[in-house]
């Protein structure tokens, strides 16, 4: 992988692709990124089909979570969305904050943004909105938002911390964020590090889940609660594509996990300073 404007580039071109393919596809591989696997159906994503809002035209299978199931969202509030593709999350949301709330979702890839205004005006909805954008600087207000989620998103920006520092600002003061995201546990092989689909696949741009945890911390926000964790397998079929024998080998023996968590965090209600410290 190259710098930070060529890793983002190649997320754009791939998720434009993506935008395009069935839901299936991007199931069967690693957040819908190439090498689809025989070995296991849906790899990383979770069933959205019983919760209420659902729109199957907006679901490309491309989650590792269900961010919104844990947001705390209640009537009224503004939620946004990061990396809000084809409308999934956004069209659950906007059952939760109903007809007096609002939903921002923020994507930078045109094609996704294209495809979630068209699937926005087939619902007929007012208070749904997507923005073209990158969610290290989002096109956002200061304290706008009483809810943040994103779903398997963050793991593809090279710079996590200028996201979680963005978050704090756009997150009014007593608003908080539900995030699902992907994590390791041990020293990914530099191989799959390199691998332009494994990046795009949410799994080559992971980082350890303490590094993770230690940027939210860092970033201001309290009552840090990881509401969920599971293990992802990726299947050898994808592996193999990557690793060769003696890699694969290596990559199995060793203390290595691939980890989707959903994590929640507050920002404070006051900084505990005379300055407008929390916008």
């Amino acid at each position: 992988m190259e710098n930070s404007n060529q890793i983002k580039e190649m997320v754009k071109q791939k998720y434009s692709e993506i935008a395009l393919q069935d839901k299936e596809t991007n199931e069967s591989s690693c957040c819908g990124a190439g090498s689809c696997s025989a070995e296991v159906y849906n790899i990383m994503s979770d069933d959205y089909s019983t919760l209420e809002g659902y729109n199957p035209d907006a679901d490309l299978g491309l989650g590792c979570g269900l961010p919104t199931q844990f947001a705390k969202i209640k009537k009224g509030d503004t939620v946004i969305d990061l990396g809000s593709g084809a409308g999934n999350d956004c069209f659950i949301a906007r059952k939760e904050v109903g007809e007096d709330g609002r939903v921002i979702g923020i994507d930078f890839t045109p094609a996704m943004i294209e495809k979630a205004n068209a699937n926005t005006q087939k619902l007929a909805f007012s208070n749904v909105e997507f923005r073209q954008g990158d969610i290290e600087n989002m096109p956002v207000s200061n304290n706008t938002a009483d809810v943040i989620v994103s779903n398997c998103v963050l793991n593809l920006v090279p710079n996590k911390d200028a996201v979680f520092a963005d978050i704090f600002r756009v997150l009014k003061p007593g608003g908080h964020f539900s995030i699902s995201d992907v994590v390791i546990k041990g020293e990914l092989p530099d191989s799959i590090k390199k691998d332009a689909e494994m990046y795009a696949g949410c799994v080559a741009g992971a980082i350890q889940k303490d590094e993770y945890m230690a940027l939210i911390k860092k970033n201001g926000f309290t009552n840090i609660t990881l509401q969920k964790e599971k293990s992802i397998h990726v299947p050898d079929d994808i592996l193999n594509k990557i690793l060769n024998a003696e890699e694969l080998a290596t990559y199995k023996e060793g203390n290595i996990g691939i980890f989707s968590i959903t994590v929640y965090a507050e920002k404070p209600k006051s900084c505990g300073c005379a300055t407008d410290c929390c916008s």
